[in-house]
């Protein structure tokens, strides 16, 4: 067995369901493990935490190999839609929350959420536009401070 984890920064760069969740996933279990966990949004992983837009993230259908659509079907009307209907519906009946409690109980267990200073810049985006639950907007410099000495996952 090598050394133990103590601490995870995980970065969300993507806007969809199955960008969103994997890093909702890994930082809510590494918390349960007893490890630091930060998260950092940039780009449209920012929608995670935008107050207007984080409880009506869809999959990403277009190009998405994992759900084994020909592309040109993936790109029909409604097809995002329908496929993020169903993946909620077997998602419910697991038990995991929807992407908002989500994000507040990973925020209540001690996680670290923030948001990329270059791409709320890029957006236009401030600290009012984000959930309650992101402490701060930082730059990657400062990211990289406190991802010192742990793991850097990117989802």
């Amino acid at each position: 067995m090598g050394d133990t984890i103590e601490k995870v920064s995980i970065i969300v760069s993507k806007g969809s369901l199955e960008g969103i969740y994997p890093a909702l996933i890994m930082a809510n279990g590494a918390r349960a493990e007893g490890i630091e966990a930060n998260l950092f949004f940039t780009f449209f992983g920012l929608d995670a935490v935008h107050k207007r837009r984080h409880d009506h993230i869809k999959v990403a259908t277009v190009g998405n190999p994992g759900l084994h659509l020909a592309t040109m079907a993936g790109g029909l009307p409604g097809i995002s839609s329908v496929m993020t209907h169903y993946l909620e519906r077997k998602m419910e009946k697991l038990d995991i929350p929807s992407i908002p409690e989500f994000i507040e109980m990973i925020s209540d267990t001690g996680a670290g959420l923030y948001g990329c200073k270059a791409s709320c810049d890029l957006f236009e985006l401030t600290k009012d536009d984000l959930v309650d639950q992101v402490k701060d907007i930082i730059t990657v410099g400062e990211f990289y401070a406190m991802a010192a000495g742990g793991e850097i996952i990117f989802t």
